[in-house]
């Protein structure tokens, strides 16, 4: 794959980096890939939602200005705005989790919503940002259970309050970019992603965590839906696809400026299960899986990504198997299980994910 673009670390070398939602397991990866870089980095977070936490654990705070706000305060916002002046904008902080959505409708359209318009309101008047990626989900998407990927043109939708309010936030983004950003000469677009997993991922109700503490504690890992089929891809994929997009952004402006897919190969769509009994047999020692029982709220069954305009556009296109994740992520799992140096290892995970094709 050698016409594949990469992330080039001389363009982001002292650039001025805002990232919203640094604490979290993908923030956490994202912040250390441009330390890597040494982009000058300010994060914007609530603390670290889980504990452990990947932030913690790969002492992510060490290499960046990091900052604990509430994207739901809009003073709060502006303030880190117009404190550091950033020329590039990456807004991940969200409520990113399904099942808690149901629990916690309010909080999540606040978060996800209008957390979201603050962002945009308070870049579009500090006067120094040129590139803003918005990162939603696949889930954004009305899904209509179809068997073919979903291209960046269908309609935005949502069953449950998290997949309904990231479809909120393409249509804010859409808005904002007509109405406000263009005029203003900064160049926005939204990036949609499939379920990311990697090492470090401790969210509660999330399958790569629920695995592994599982195995971990030697008990049978419980699934509540094993043939529900996702667009699975390593942290790093979607990551790669987010630098690379704000790269052109910043470079070619408008242009670019609207919705993108980065998922994975058609051929690591795969159902739950094959997920399951592959960790398994990497982890070995009798570990298996069950059905969960009980009802549970709606989930989709099907959901896929068609990523063929950011390979012809962006050039951008998957490096690592699905095979390949799984086995990063147990190689990064038995890392910290034995007490190494999660900083150096998640480095480590980026820097090989960088020569590999």
């Amino acid at each position: 794959m050698s016409s594949t673009q990469r992330t080039s670390p001389t363009f982001w070398k002292d650039k001025r980096v805002l990232l919203t939602g640094h604490t979290g397991f993908k923030g956490s990866w994202l912040s250390l890939w441009l330390q890597s870089m040494k982009a000058v980095v300010r994060g914007v977070s609530l603390n670290p939602p889980t504990e452990p936490a990947m932030f913690n654990v790969a002492r992510v705070a060490e290499g960046m200005e990091h900052r604990i706000a509430d994207i739901r305060d809009f003073t709060a916002v502006k303030a880190q705005m117009e404190e550091f002046r950033p020329e590039i904008v990456l807004h991940m902080a969200a409520q990113p989790l399904v099942r808690l959505s149901y629990q916690q409708p309010i909080e999540t359209y606040a978060t996800n919503v209008m957390g979201s318009v603050h962002v945009l309101e308070a870049a579009r008047h500090v006067g120094s940002v040129k590139a803003i990626v918005n990162v939603t989900t696949d889930k954004c998407y009305e899904n209509r259970e179809w068997v073919w990927g979903y291209r960046e043109d269908e309609p935005m939708g949502g069953h449950d309050p998290y997949s309904n309010s990231k479809g909120c936030v393409e249509l804010v983004a859409s808005a904002y970019r007509k109405s406000f950003l263009k005029e203003a000469g900064i160049a926005m677009a939204t990036a949609r992603a499939g379920n990311v997993i990697g090492g470090g991922d401790w969210a509660l109700d999330r399958l790569i965590p629920d695995i592994l503490g599982a195995l971990q504690s030697g008990k049978p890992v419980l699934i509540r839906n094993p043939h529900a089929i996702r667009p699975w891809q390593h942290v790093l994929e979607p990551l790669s696809g987010y630098l690379l997009l704000a790269e052109r952004l910043y470079t070619h402006g408008q242009a670019d400026a609207e919705g993108w897919n980065f998922g994975p190969r058609d051929d690591d769509t795969r159902p739950v299960h094959w997920i399951v009994e592959r960790l398994c047999d990497a982890w070995g020692e009798g570990a298996s899986w069950t059905l969960q029982p009980g009802d549970h709220p709606h989930e989709a069954s099907f959901l896929k990504l068609d990523i063929s305009k950011a390979r012809q556009r962006l050039q951008w296109a998957p490096r690592w198997t699905l095979e390949t994740a799984l086995a990063r992520i147990i190689d990064w799992h038995r890392a910290w299980l034995s007490e190494q140096d999660m900083r150096a290892c998640t480095l480590a995970q980026i820097e090989a994910f960088q020569r590999d094709d």
